[in-house]
């Protein structure tokens, strides 16, 4: 069990490197752990229509999400022998190429920092109420699928 209340996921627009930089940094002196595993979700240019998407604008039932995530991530922590696990995910615009989503989990051994990632990736996707509305090259609009 992880006994830390988690703070917000949510980041006001994209992800800065700088943020991903500092937060990886910062678990360099905690030397039990010996593997990290990292998931960055980046805006594509997909293709609508013939359109290009050019951003998507994020939002979410905020206080739904803290709830269900708070479930989840203790969840994680019974499942898998994790030392650490940091998740944000932007709200508001986002544009292509830029980073959305950012999943960092940790452990003493990589098997358990790698699934618990790929895990809690697909977990935010399947189970919580955070939607993207695409936004195309002549401002049209289109709700994401995840996928």
């Amino acid at each position: 069990m992880s006994n830390k209340k988690p703070s917000s996921i949510f980041v006001s627009g994209p992800i800065a490197a700088q943020k991903i930089a500092e937060d990886i940094q910062k678990h360099s002196s905690k030397v039990s752990i010996g593997a990290h595993s990292i998931f960055l979700g980046q805006v594509r240019a997909d293709e609508i229509d013939n359109k290009k998407v050019t951003a998507i604008e994020y939002t979410a039932y905020e206080e739904m999400v803290m709830e269900k995530m708070a479930v989840i991530r203790e969840s994680f922590f019974a499942k898998y022998a994790l030392t650490c696990m940091h998740i944000y995910h932007s709200l508001g615009r986002v544009d292509v190429g830029e980073i959305c989503l950012f999943v960092f989990t940790s452990s003493a051994h990589r098997r358990d920092a790698i699934d618990a990632c790929n895990e809690m990736v697909e977990t935010i996707k399947k189970e919580l109420p955070i939607w993207g509305k695409e936004i195309c090259e002549d401002n049209s609009t289109v709700w994401k699928q995840n996928n």
